[in-house]
């Protein structure tokens, strides 16, 4: 049964666009992305073979507007999946990056799905001055160890910021709270969602800018057979149109809520 949510907000999705231009050659797509990236895409424990996630509901609303049927795929890690779009075996990559390599086999669709943030969090109790990285080298942080932070932002992948890696983000909270570490950097949801599993919410506060900020694009195979000048334009705007109904916000937090009502599924360096 579908979700009354989203089902009101792909009804939403179908008023966008009075007049859907025809799907033309390419009635089909399909698309595939990260499965380890909550809760923009995860694995669903309930069905491991089948992807969900925030980007997962906003590719739906999106083939609901431009009438088009497109299958989300599940591949093994999320380098499988860049290779599957690259190889032209699958069309359409969920939530990745730009980059000078990406770039040679993959076009980027304006805008991003969603923007993501690396933040710095700190205990209420235990504010320092902040404005950027120089009031970082002096102080010991914690992050993720499966290295998620350096290759989705690369200006954080060659960084020395004194950084201690950690499993899971229940150890860098506690960390965090026992005054072992000065700040954990995260993204936002991830960590408010692991915090409110910890009945630790009130006790972290984010300090602002966010350290780095990239957006989660969608992208196109270039050998992808559906590959065309109107497809990309036909996406581009209709996913201007979604971003400008501002349903983003909505669909991430009710994303999160789902990720921490499963369980906080692990990143694979906890596994």
């Amino acid at each position: 049964m579908q979700n009354p949510f989203l089902a009101a907000l792909l009804a939403l999705a179908g008023l966008l666009s009075p007049m859907a231009v025809a799907a033309g050659t390419c009635e089909r797509l399909v698309a595939t992305g990260d499965p380890d990236q909550p809760p923009y895409l995860w694995r669903d424990p309930q069905n491991p073979g089948q992807l969900i996630g925030a980007s997962a509901d906003l590719l739906e609303l999106l083939a609901k507007a431009l009438e088009l049927r497109i299958d989300l795929i599940r591949s093994r890690s999320r380098e499988r999946a860049e290779a599957n779009v690259a190889s032209g075996r699958i069309d359409l990559l969920l939530g990745s990056f730009p980059s000078a390599a990406r770039l040679e086999s993959l076009d980027f669709i304006e805008p991003a799905l969603f923007v993501q943030s690396a933040v710095v969090w700190v205990h209420r109790d235990r504010v320092f001055p902040y404005e950027g990285w120089n009031d970082l080298y002096t102080r010991q942080g914690a992050a993720l160890a499966d290295g998620r932070l350096a290759r989705e932002f690369e200006p954080l992948s060659g960084t020395s910021l004194p950084l201690e890696e950690l499993p899971t983000l229940a150890e860098a909270l506690q960390k965090l709270q026992r005054g072992e570490v000065a700040y954990l950097l995260g993204e936002p949801y991830a960590v408010r969602a692991a915090a409110e599993a910890l009945g630790m919410q009130a006790e972290i506060q984010p300090l602002l800018p966010p350290l780095v900020s990239e957006g989660l694009y969608l992208a196109v195979g270039r050998d992808s057979a559906c590959n065309e000048p109107a497809l990309r334009a036909r996406l581009a705007a209709r996913l201007a149109e979604l971003n400008a109904a501002g349903l983003v916000e909505s669909l991430l937090q009710r994303n999160a809520a789902r990720w921490k009502a499963q369980g906080l599924p692990s990143s694979p360096a906890a596994k």
